[in-house]
């Protein structure tokens, strides 16, 4: 009890937890799901009754994980582990029936046994990257992403029958290879059609208003993105670092089981659809202090780009190429960074130039508009885990802060229209043709990320991506024998 100063009266004291299960019972919740993120950036979880939920559970965690089951957590001889759920994050799930009425929870993963925190939860290594920024003095760093995704009708693909052949096939109602009915959409023509040809705008505006209504997440437009066979984004309102992404594992959560509601599939895949724009998440990062914009300075000529904002952004160049093991943590993502499809490939920065890597948007000028100037971080894609995604991208540009990296000159030419000599004048690199390569780049170029990522997760990433990368290279592609069958 707490004693009120005022009136010398009691009251009870608030504990950690009280107002979720007030909402519980206002909400008549039957049972709560407690997720979490694995390290290579899949949404798991475990649902239990509301009876199960107690007041210790919001700081000593629930015993219900194995974490050994868990790709990139432990192995067998230490596997329990607890799960903490956020209070922050409580949200009844809408598509589940009454009967059964469900609140989701985000959790932070910990040892058993009260051995404190797990250091390779994503969600944990989030958390050390907002630290490290306040203790150097630059209170928050404020992110933005822009997550593009695909809805299609139906996909199939066979893989585990290799000798029988491998495929896959792709049906979506707005697909350029679809006979009709409808209004198909030409390659590379999906930007902005309007209605009937855009056929998932009711989806799209049912997947923000239940993102807004039911899971507090801010979103500030919806559109059709440039690809054939139904490429959407929603963009989301910015956020903390932490919060954004349990926004964007929310978002993939939300897009997916509305998709699979009304008989379709979402997919953050990077490069489903062969010939066409993939999927990108473009990470827009500021850093503040107080309401102060920390990127922002009105004399600067070019961008009103501050020498902090341009430190940072010396850092994301120049750890460009080992980020991608983060950033595009897929095979598939760098099917995604090759030239023709804007898709950034080369490490450049500019203002409004959509072909380098590090952009500064430039909609408009002045003190009135302090608060949107941020840096563009072109590379990532939606298959990345956020928390390790964002983190790293922190990491890299708090190296560039911390060692006043140089931005360099900016390039305002379509880099992919400079020939190979001119992109050297220039000093402009090329990102990693390979998962293999990346892992290789992050390998040799990791220090900027220590203070931040614990040896052991850096290890298990690069792990990772190595063994991905092996088991697609060990696999004949049909196209190889399309290719080669016949020498």
């Amino acid at each position: 009890m707490v004693v009120s100063a005022a009136k010398g009266k009691t009251k009870p004291q608030t504990r950690i937890g009280d107002e979720v299960f007030e909402a519980i019972k206002r909400d008549k919740v039957k049972y709560i799901d407690l997720q979490f993120t694995d390290l290579p950036g899949r949404l798991q979880h475990v649902t239990i009754p509301i009876d199960q939920l107690e007041p210790e559970s919001f700081t000593e965690g629930v015993p219900k994980l194995d974490g050994s089951s868990i790709r990139g957590f432990v192995e067998i001889q230490e596997s329990d582990m607890m799960l903490r759920p956020d209070p922050a994050t409580y949200a009844v799930i809408p598509w589940i029936p009454d009967h059964i009425k469900t609140a989701r929870m985000i959790c932070d993963v910990l040892w058993g046994f009260g051995q404190g925190r797990f250091s390779r939860d994503p969600r944990a290594i989030a958390q050390k990257a907002e630290e490290v920024v306040k203790e150097m003095g630059l209170g928050v760093s404020i992110w933005g992403p822009e997550i593009e995704f695909f809805v299609f009708d139906k996909v199939h693909w066979d893989v585990m029958e290799p000798y029988k052949g491998t495929s896959y096939s792709i049906e979506s109602k707005e697909a350029a290879w679809n006979g009709g009915p409808g209004y198909p959409i030409r390659f590379k023509e999906g930007y902005f059609p309007a209605t009937p040809q855009d056929t998932l705008m009711d989806y799209r505006s049912e997947c923000a208003t239940t993102l807004g209504d039911r899971f507090g997440v801010r979103c500030d437009a919806h559109h059709h993105e440039v690809a054939t066979a139904g490429q959407c984004e929603i963009d989301m309102y910015r956020d903390t670092l932490t919060k954004m992404a349990d926004n964007v594992m929310t978002y993939k959560f939300v897009i997916k089981n509305l998709a699979a509601q009304k008989g379709m599939i979402a997919t953050v895949m990077p490069k489903p659809v062969f010939m066409d724009n993939a999927s990108g998440m473009h990470v827009h990062v500021s850093l503040w202090k107080g309401d102060d914009n920390l990127f922002y300075d009105p004399k600067e000529p070019y961008a009103e780009l501050s020498q902090l904002a341009k430190y940072f952004g010396g850092g994301l160049m120049k750890h460009s190429r080992s980020l991608t093991a983060i950033t595009n943590p897929t095979t598939n993502s760098f099917r995604r960074l090759v030239p023709g499809y804007e898709a950034p490939v080369f490490i450049a920065w500019s203002r409004r130039n959509r072909s380098a890597n590090v952009r500064v948007p430039v909609y408009q000028k002045g003190p009135s508009n302090k608060g949107r100037k941020r840096l563009e971080f072109r590379t990532p894609d939606p298959s990345a885990n956020p928390y390790l995604c964002f983190a790293a991208i922190l990491a890299a540009g708090l190296d560039g802060v911390k060692n006043k990296i140089d931005i360099g000159s900016p390039v305002d030419e379509d880099i992919y229209k400079l020939s190979p000599q001119r992109r050297r004048e220039l000093g402009v690199g090329e990102l990693p043709g390979s998962l293999k390569e990346a892992a290789q780049c992050l390998e040799e170029d990791h220090a900027y990320l220590k203070p931040i990522f614990p040896d052991d997760a850096i290890e298990r990433i690069i792990e990772d991506r190595l063994a991905d990368h092996l088991q697609l290279a060990i696999r004949p592609h049909p196209y190889e024998f399309h290719l080669y069958f016949d020498l």
